[in-house]
């Protein structure tokens, strides 16, 4: 079968609950033998930045503040959301660019510390099954302490320094949770 034997026709969407942060939706699809099926429930926030930062010394950055979802304190990698302008899609130069920022300000202000040396690993789907948002990977090299945190007012967050070796063997002992931030790890090396 090609794409277009594979692709399901969405014939009505209903935004269940819809603000800022997120877009919680049900939606009925048509498969591509007419059947239709519902409900399927999707949701779209916001893009986000992930920053696999080491410092000068060659320790990896890594934050630990209390995550909703699984209820628990977690360790990974600074991250934030990006704020697109209206109509800019997550393919284009001027998304890349926006996520760059918003790497470097989420590094700064959940860490305090800064770089100059960037690299982009990969934009990927968060969660291709339930959420349309990506997630851009990037890479900061040879951080440097530039001043205090500035953390929003949600954010209780530690900062904390590890080596390569110490942040393998959390993630083997499941305690590094971030899925996409464990991915972002292992394309490091």
């Amino acid at each position: 079968m090609n794409d277009r034997e594979l692709a399901w026709e969405e014939i009505r969407r209903e935004s269940i609950i819809k603000d800022e942060w997120i877009d919680f939706r049900k939606s009925v699809y048509r498969y591509p033998d007419g059947r239709i099926y519902e409900p399927f429930y999707s949701y779209s926030r916001r893009d986000y930045a992930v920053i696999i930062a080491s410092d000068e010394d060659g320790k990896f950055l890594c934050v630990r503040q209390f995550r909703q979802g699984i209820r628990q304190v977690t360790t990974e990698f600074p991250a934030g959301g990006i704020e697109f302008r209206d109509g800019i899609t997550n393919d284009t130069k001027e998304a890349a660019d926006s996520a760059l920022e918003a790497a470097k300000r989420e590094l700064r202000e959940e860490t305090g510390y800064v770089s100059d040396a960037w690299k982009h690993l990969i934009t990927i789907p968060s969660d291709a099954t339930v959420s349309e948002n990506y997630a851009y990977i990037f890479r900061a090299e040879k951080c440097r302490k530039a001043g205090a945190q500035s953390l929003d007012e949600t954010e209780l967050i530690n900062v904390l320094r590890f080596s390569g070796e110490e942040i393998d063997q959390m993630i083997a002992e499941g305690k590094f949770q971030q899925a996409v931030h464990v991915m972002g790890w292992l394309l490091t090396k």
